[in-house]
């Protein structure tokens, strides 16, 4: 039998710039934590092994899978959702260029898209074959990518394509 004191756990952590204190169960997904807890539905749960990408935020400034995170090992970090990324008065750049270039179809693996490529530096991918590696983590069902890359790259300042 496991007493209550085990089965929880006090965390703090700033999720878009707010410090946040919850007690959770020591078994929850921060995916979960981030979408029923807190209100941030923008992090998908698509297919909850870590594949997908559509779970993307970032830890500490790192791209890190909040489905095969657990809530407590967040404890103490910064973690940003899209809704972080997002700006106050409509899209951050890279969310206006995959609407433009038609980077997206049904949006679900849009969010984690957007939050692997905030934490990308653009001179470190200087060509679509090193975009198409960034972001080989995550999948998409609906578009052949190529929009997806031409989107990448007019956020980045250079000609798609």
């Amino acid at each position: 039998m496991t007493d209550n004191t085990t089965a929880h756990r006090e965390i703090t952590l700033t999720v878009n710039g707010r410090k946040v204190q919850r007690l959770v169960p020591v078994r929850r997904l921060l995916v979960d934590f981030l979408r029923d807890d807190l209100g941030h539905t923008g992090t998908h749960a698509g297919c909850e092994h870590g594949i997908c990408g559509a779970c993307t935020v970032l830890i500490d400034s790192e791209p890190a899978r909040s489905c095969i995170t657990l809530a407590v090992q967040a404890d103490g970090t910064e973690v940003t959702t899209v809704e972080g990324i997002t700006p106050d008065d409509g899209l951050s750049p890279m969310q206006q260029a995959f609407k433009d270039c038609h980077g997206l179809q049904c949006g679900f693996c849009t969010p984690g898209f957007v939050v692997t490529l905030s934490a990308a530096e653009p001179d470190d991918h200087p060509d679509d074959a090193s975009i198409r590696e960034l972001l080989s983590g995550n999948l998409c069902r609906c578009t052949g990518y190529q929009h997806i890359v031409d989107a990448v790259n007019k956020a980045w300042g250079r000609t798609p394509g």
